[in-house]
């Protein structure tokens, strides 16, 4: 991906001119993880990113080894060399690519106060400048539209995630899993066995006793899974640094009118979403049908539809009926849907894949299901 990777630093550094600021900060580090770093470098972490407004860029690295192996950028540096102190390690960067004094320089609007205040102090000679719609945003958006070597990795893990879904629904039926705990694993073994980094978060597998909860607390424990009534299981896999996001929903034994009734409404309002998918529909627009669903039946559904995804399970595009959100569908944008329903005593049903928004409308990544065992 070395040549995607160095259009995305470009892309930063015409925002940056023409923002007339001199240079740019990133970091990943514990407490303040920011996957930006990986998007324009490759490096998987614990590491700072500099890029100038005429397209250079340092990395400087917790772990050098880790950095020659999977980072780029035009210098890599250890952090040690600047005693481990960021403030330090930004005054090296910047003495080290000429940025004279009295430029400006971006600080991620992440960014607490005091710490932004440390900096400030500690290199008085530049600008700094933190804003809250900021070029770490800018880069999000970025982020949101993926580029074809990033949909070439999630058609990728797409196809892994099914397979995973396919042995899933096997090994229930057979009876060779019957736990959350064993399913979870299962996910977990499997997925590296495939070539992925793991699972893009922790695995939620809920049995019928626990499936009422949006995300059920634990997220999984040795209960039994796919037993009478309803069980969801929401997982991802992580390949190259992204993640799938489905969910499943294993029904089991006779559910009753007010059960099936959920279903066939989650049913229902997943049609109703991905019949709207497409470049220039408002995604207020999309979760507003499904609302509409629910709300005909009594009902409403506690989260949001859905989310972009990408390095991170949750990015932008958001698909919420409120108020503020404005986000609208282009082609590129990665989206997991997930209309569910859940109920104190009778348990819960989701439904979750992920779509691919194209010129032309939409593509389908993944296949999930709602199983009857």
């Amino acid at each position: 991906m070395t040549g995607s990777l160095a259009k995305r630093r470009q892309k930063v550094a015409e925002l940056l001119a023409s923002s007339g600021i001199a240079a740019a900060l990133f970091e990943d580090a514990e407490g303040r993880r920011d996957q930006a770093i990986r998007y324009l470098s490759g490096q998987i972490g614990d590491s700072l990113l500099l890029i100038t407004a005429d397209g250079r860029s340092i990395l400087v690295a917790w772990d050098l080894n880790m950095a020659h192996r999977y980072g780029e950028a035009d210098e890599i540096l250890a952090y040690s060399d600047f005693e481990r102190l960021p403030h330090r390690a930004l005054g090296g960067m910047l003495e080290r690519l000429g940025i004279p004094s009295g430029s400006k320089v971006e600080l991620p609007s992440t960014f607490a106060y005091l710490r932004y205040v440390k900096f400030v102090e500690e290199l008085p000679d530049y600008d700094f400048v933190c804003r809250e719609d900021g070029l770490d945003e800018l880069v999000l958006s970025m982020r949101a539209r993926k580029d074809e070597a990033e949909i070439a990795i999630y058609r990728r893990a797409a196809a892994i995630t099914d397979g995973l879904m396919d042995r899933i629904e096997k090994d229930l039926r057979s009876g060779s899993i019957a736990t959350e705990l064993e399913l979870a694993l299962l996910i977990e073994r499997e997925c590296r066995a495939a070539g992925c980094e793991g699972t893009g978060f922790e695995t939620l597998a809920a049995g019928p006793a626990r499936s009422f909860g949006i995300h059920a607390f634990p997220p999984f424990g040795s209960g039994p899974f796919g037993s009478e009534g309803m069980s969801i299981l929401d997982f991802g896999v992580r390949l190259e640094g992204y993640t799938t996001d489905v969910t499943m929903t294993f029904l089991r034994g006779k559910l009753g009118s007010e059960r099936e009734r959920m279903v066939e409404l989650v049913l229902a309002a997943r049609e109703a979403a991905i019949g709207l998918i497409k470049p220039g529909t408002p995604t207020r627009q999309i979760s507003a049908a499904v609302t509409a669903v629910f709300a005909q039946a009594g009902l409403a559904m506690p989260h949001g539809l859905g989310h972009g995804i990408g390095l991170d399970a949750h990015e932008s595009p958001s698909l919420r009926d409120r108020d503020d959100n404005v986000d609208v569908l282009k082609s590129g944008h990665i989206i997991a849907v997930e209309p569910g329903l859940y109920h104190s005593e009778l348990g819960g049903v989701r439904y979750e894949d992920d779509y691919l928004v194209t010129e032309g409308g939409m593509e389908v990544l993944t296949h999930s299901r709602i199983v009857r065992l």
